[in-house]
């Protein structure tokens, strides 16, 4: 791979994690889904919450199920008001076509999250996430996301604080497997395996 080529700490973060690769879920409704309910909260708290949406859909997870359900037990699982209107935000541009695999893999990177980033509650980040774990677009790099400016931080700055400036710079030399780096550089921070 060539970014074990770029230097030895990269070679070290892929040998020290090579007990599984980046996967994609494939289901782009329940990938985007998923990345709304976990935005800003933790991992388990939305994993918790996660768990109970799929109890509230009864193991179903489409658009059509969840535009079914009331507010009262969207709420129950533990969504807030706006992440319900996100939900809901979602579905209906699903329902629309919008999110078809077809659709989005004839688009380059950046078209595609500007598209994504029309759901409502979609940002840059979360469009990414998407464009990283479900599209599986190789040179995805989300400048803005903490993990990955600790990771670059702590891996190769010696602890020096990194900006999106920085991130940005940095990941140049990374093209053309920038979001093989990000997920390395979170699990150097987490050995748990980043997922959506």
């Amino acid at each position: 791979m060539a970014l074990t080529l770029q230097s030895p700490v990269w070679a070290d973060l892929v040998n020290r994690h090579s007990d599984r690769a980046l996967r994609s879920r494939g289901a782009p409704y329940e990938t985007m889904l998923r990345s709304l309910v976990g935005q800003q909260i933790s991992v388990k708290a939305a994993d918790a919450v996660w768990a109970r949406v799929v109890g509230a859909l009864n193991g179903q997870i489409t658009s059509h199920s969840l535009l079914a359900l009331a507010d009262d037990t969207l709420k129950a699982t533990g969504l807030s008001r706006q992440k319900i209107a996100y939900s809901r935000a979602l579905s209906e541009f699903e329902q629309q076509g919008r999110l078809k695999l077809e659709l989005l893999d004839r688009m380059d990177d950046e078209t595609c999250t500007s598209h994504l980033c029309e759901i409502k509650g979609v940002g840059r980040w979360t469009a990414q996430m998407f464009l990283m774990f479900c599209l599986r677009r190789p040179d995805v790099w989300p400048v803005d996301d903490i993990g990955v400016q600790r990771g670059i931080s702590r891996q190769f700055f010696e602890g020096e604080p990194i900006g999106p400036k920085e991130a940005l710079q940095f990941g140049e030399k990374l093209k053309p497997w920038r979001t093989v780096a990000a997920w390395y550089l979170w699990r150097s921070l987490d050995p748990a395996v980043v997922d959506y």
